[in-house]
């Protein structure tokens, strides 16, 4: 049986270059930066609207090699990992991760996000993206606790054999408050760029209900709860503390996770980050439900359950650190016990702003923003080739791209950026593609050379830059 982390040792990267359909590679990017996307005739989906913003952004990019790096990674989601067919007439697209046949929650949503502006211009694409949110509606009914499922229904997990409640359809069954905040995101975001409500079926609606219920059990007022889970594993952090239940915990009304969106145990099973997203989330669906007769009573639930969550952050998750001040932990117990720490995975503390938490001056936000991208937090890595954060999931020495993204969408400081911009050019070893992790004094060693969420994530930075700061993007780094 193998997890993310050891299918990637075990299997060569060229061999997971040709498994993704992506050309093989060298680690000095070539003379002439030739596409390495897949043959046209071997893409799995293919936008107008994509391929005509592709031409449009390039134009006005400065650095070659940047430029050709945006081509190969934004589209790599459609090129790569989608499947769509219609089942009664209805769309339903099942999304894999990349280098593993299977459909994180988590991963879809944030793989597919930066097409939603396109969406409106492309009506085939629109109607792929209608149907990502179809097919994680099915995965939520069919499991509200697990992250990752299969195509086939049917299909019985390698992960069978955990301790917890496994289902067949279910790949692997980690419970990350993150995982159901992303199905939310995604839809909200869907209805704010198309205007279409014919999402909001009952399935639909009885997943969303379905959401609220698992963040109510899960904030555990009155015992354990429904979920727990073990793994027999090598790694500690692929399983869980105190009979599958995590550690314990005050019963102050938070929600507990038992993983992170690293796919990592928690230590203290009150994730702020994600308690944070799931405030976002709740209030996000409040707003959809106004367009759904007869919910008002659903509409003020969800807004009184994201205001209850926000007052017990603002309680319980403010803490003095004693070197950078007050800033919001990792996680804590709500026994006045904290971990102090962030990790590349989103969400986490760098992340907030981008998922509407708070604003980028936010003080308190600021004091963390210092911590998490400083060494303060362990963490934190810097090296011959870069500096930047990293976590528990590919150990130390190691950081990951997607911090270095997020410091770029979370920042005012053009400088700054630039620093983000170049480093990941300097290190994506020669491929093209944005990995999960490379060593800080060795860009060559790196882990995924096919993941769709980082290489989505770089294409949606510079769309942002194209928007927002379209004169940095004509400098050469």
């Amino acid at each position: 049986m193998t997890n993310r982390r050891q299918f990637i040792r075990s299997t060569g990267l060229a061999s997971l270059a040709i498994a993704g359909g992506l050309p093989s590679f060298s680690f000095a990017p070539p003379a002439e930066f030739i596409s390495r996307r897949p043959d046209p005739g071997k893409r799995r989906f293919t936008s107008k609207a994509v391929e005509d913003i592709i031409e449009k952004v390039k134009k006005q990019m400065s650095d070659e090699e940047l430029a050709w790096m945006f081509e190969n990674c934004f589209p790599n989601t459609l090129d790569t990992t989608v499947t769509y067919t219609e089942k009664n007439g209805q769309p339903l697209t099942y999304v894999i991760t990349g280098d593993i046949d299977a459909m994180w929650l988590r991963d879809s949503s944030a793989q597919v996000w930066p097409y939603l502006p396109l969406a409106k211009a492309d009506k085939e694409l629109q109607q792929l993206l209608k149907g990502v949110i179809a097919k994680q509606v099915s995965f939520v009914l069919l499991d509200p606790y697990a992250n990752a499922f299969y195509d086939d229904p049917s299909k019985v997990s390698e992960w069978k054999n955990d301790i917890t409640e496994m289902k067949p359809g279910v790949h692997e069954r980690k419970w990350e408050i993150d995982s159901l905040c992303y199905v939310i995101r995604l839809s909200a975001g869907y209805y704010k760029y198309t205007g279409d409500t014919s999402i909001f079926t009952a399935e639909w609606q009885q997943a969303m209900k379905l959401i609220v219920q698992t963040f109510r059990e899960q904030q555990r007022m009155h015992d354990h709860g429904p979920y727990h889970f073990q793994r027999n594993a090598a790694n500690p952090t692929d399983t869980q503390f105190s009979n599958g239940y995590g550690n314990p915990t005050s019963k102050i009304g938070l929600i507990h996770s038992m993983f992170r969106p690293s796919d990592d145990a928690t230590v203290y099973p009150f994730l702020i980050s994600s308690n944070m997203f799931a405030v976002v989330s709740l209030r996000q669906l409040a707003g959809m439900f106004e367009h759904i007769p007869g919910t008002k009573q659903f509409q003020q639930e969800c807004k009184n359950f994201a205001d209850e969550l926000d007052r017990l952050i603002q309680r319980y998750a403010v803490l003095q650190h004693p070197f950078s001040g007050k800033i919001f932990p990792l996680e804590i117990d709500g026994f006045g016990n904290a971990l102090f720490m962030d990790d590349a995975n989103v969400p986490n503390i760098l992340s907030l702003p981008y998922l509407g938490y708070c604003s980028v001056s936010d003080p308190v936000y600021i004091n963390s923003r210092k911590f998490s991208l400083g060494h303060n937090n362990p963490w934190y890595h810097e090296g011959k080739f870069a500096k930047g954060i990293g976590g528990p999931h590919v150990g130390e020495n190691k950081i990951w791209p997607m911090g270095l993204i997020m410091q770029a969408l979370t920042s005012n400081n053009d400088k700054e950026i630039m620093y983000c911009l170049k480093t990941i050019k300097q290190t994506h070893a020669g491929t093209g593609f944005i990995h999960e992790s490379f060593h800080v004094d060795n860009p060559a060693d790196f882990s995924r050379s096919w993941f769709a969420w980082a290489n989505t994530l770089f294409g949606e930075l510079i769309l942002y830059l194209y928007n927002t700061k379209p004169g940095l993007l004509q400098q050469r780094l």
